[in-house]
């Protein structure tokens, strides 16, 4: 069985539970990064941590982050060292993040697109695979710099 990881938000719990509903129709072991009580209202900086840090440890290779705009889940994620993250709101984003960027982290906004689209999206960047080529020299260059600014 493949194994992903997601979170959410409490503004995005709905939109969380679809997509989750259709990582395990695709026979996914989806590991949840959210809390689904919106009483308890997680914090997205902690779960966008919690979640990158499990790909930087490489207990999952992909995450999916969901919150309002998608906007701060992709911020935080790309704090963790060797983890690239990439806010998608469209099929050919979603495409590009991992066949140009190799982002192991897809964030989307609830609050932005609709269930369907979200699918659509969701589909398309699992369905995506880094192709290296011209992309790999940009990629490495992006590992180069990470590595540059930690040791300054």
């Amino acid at each position: 069985m493949k194994k992903i990881a997601i979170g959410a938000d409490d503004a995005a719990i709905e939109l969380k539970n679809i997509i989750k509903q259709l990582l395990e129709s695709q026979h996914y072991d989806v590991v949840d990064y959210s809390n689904d009580s919106q009483n308890d209202r997680p914090v997205y900086p902690d779960v966008a941590f919690a979640l990158a840090s499990a790909i930087q440890a490489g207990s999952v290779t992909r995450g999916i982050l969901l919150c309002g705009t998608g906007i701060g889940m992709a911020i935080v994620a790309n704090k963790v060292p060797g983890v690239r993250a990439a806010q998608c709101h469209d099929t050919f984003s979603a495409e590009r993040a991992r066949k140009s960027n190799n982002a192991q982290v897809m964030t989307l906004g609830a609050r932005v697109i609709g269930p369907e689209l979200a699918k659509n999206i969701v589909n398309a960047w699992l369905a995506s695979e880094f192709e290296g080529g011209g992309s790999q020299a940009k990629v490495e260059r992006i590992d180069y710099y990470e590595q540059h600014a930690r040791r300054t």
